[in-house]
Formats: structure tokens, C-alpha cells, sequence
């Protein structure tokens, strides 16, 4: 992973939530600043943080495409440890960042490592081909897990997402006619990307508050 950690919200909050990029945008992508700052304003500390192939874009012009999502399961491991949060800890990440840690979270789960899971804008497949599901592994999960998806994100629209057999442990938050970042279109919607940060921020309050954390 690199170096590196992005910080916002109180220093002295209850809880955590590390977050990773998806497959082909910084830590630092417009989305994920606009998140992690609503998530700040709910008194969550949220951090940031790369992938090293993310990391190395910065200094090099190598556009190499990314990993497979199971080769940086080290990587997310990694973080957390150095991330070292002392009170409850939520993982979780954008697209990929988020299935990343879907893979990992039960065993930390289990060992009391972590409280939950919060996935923005999950890939449950490839945009254009619905029948490569990402989603096998979801459908025994049993980490806590809250899901962020807009009602047309190209990688699982809600007709797509109703039809999956996903476990229990998955709470879905639609935010209507939201895309891959959560962006609705105003004008169709009725709805400002700014509403439906606030609705995401106060929905992962009130879910988190429900843990057992």
C-alpha cells in the first residue's frame, strides 16, 4: 500500500471508517473527498488511504491496469494494521476498495477486529456485462454490512441488484437515480448530490449506532 493516510473528522471519535479507491481513481477523486467529508461532519474519523499501484501513479506515468481485487487483500490487511485504530473500526472503500475489503472482513469481523463493512458504489459487475457477477461470496457474508448504490450505477442498477441472492448481513441504501459516484441528475431526480451525501452520512450514523461495536 503506500505511505500514506488521509485524515478527516474528530480526531476523538467513536468510530473509524477506512476507506480504499476504486479500480481507476485516487484516494483524492472528487467522490471520495465529498464522502469522506460528509462522513467527517457525522463525528466519524474517516481514513484514506492506496493501493501501491494507485500510490505509484503518482510519480510515474505507468498507466498499467489494476490488480485482480484478491491480490490486494494483503494490502487492505496492511492498512488496517497501520492505521491502528483504537475504538471501533469500520472497512469499507469505493467500488473496488469495497469489494476488497468485502473479501477480508469476515475473518476480521469474527476476531473482533472490525464492526462492519461500508461499501460505496459496489461493483457487482462489469459495466455492460450483468452476467459476470461479483457476487458469490456476498452471498454468505456475515459482517454487519451497509451498501451505498445509486438506482442506475452501471455496475448494479436496483432491478439488477433485487434479483441477487445476497446475505442477510447486507443492508442497501438506494439513493435515487444515483450513478457509480452516487451523483444523481437533479432535474430527473429532484436531488443534489449534496442531498444524497447527507442522507449517506446519516444513514451510516444511524447504522452504526445499531452495531455491536
Amino acid at each position: 500500500m503506500g505511505d500514506r493516510f488521509l485524515l478527516d473528522g474528530p480526531e476523538d471519535a467513536r468510530m473509524t471508517i477506512l476507506l480504499a479507491h476504486g479500480a481507476g481513481a485516487p484516494m483524492d477523486s472528487a467522490s471520495m473527498t465529498a464522502t469522506a467529508g460528509a462522513l467527517a461532519e457525522a463525528d466519524f474519523r474517516v481514513a484514506r488511504f492506496e493501493f501501491a499501484y494507485m500510490a505509484a501513479r503518482r510519480t510515474s506515468d505507468n498507466r498499467k491496469p489494476p490488480p485482480r481485487a484478491e491480490t490486494l487483500m494483503p494490502e487492505y490487511l496492511e492498512a488496517i494494521r497501520k492505521l491502528g485504530a483504537t475504538g471501533p473500526l469500520i472497512i469499507g472503500g469505493k467500488s473496488m476498495g469495497g469489494r476488497v475489503a468485502s473479501m477480508v472482513a469476515d475473518e476480521l469481523h469474527a476476531a473482533g477486529e472490525i464492526a462492519g463493512l461500508l461499501c460505496l458504489g459496489y461493483p457487482f459487475h462489469p459495466p455492460g456485462k450483468p452476467e459476470t457477477l461479483r457476487t458469490r461470496h456476498l452471498a454468505g457474508l456475515t459482517t454487519p454490512t451497509l451498501i451505498c448504490q445509486g438506482t442506475r450505477d452501471e455496475f448494479g442498477t436496483r432491478d439488477e441488484v433485487d434479483g441477487y441472492d445476497l446475505s442477510g448481513s447486507i443492508r442497501v441504501l438506494w439513493l435515487e437515480d444515483g450513478d457509480h459516484d452516487l451523483k444523481p441528475r437533479k432535474k430527473i431526480s429532484g436531488f443534489s448530490a449534496a442531498d444524497h451525501l447527507r442522507t449517506l452520512a446519516q444513514t451510516v450514523r444511524n447504522w452504526t449506532d445499531g452495531l455491536d461495536a
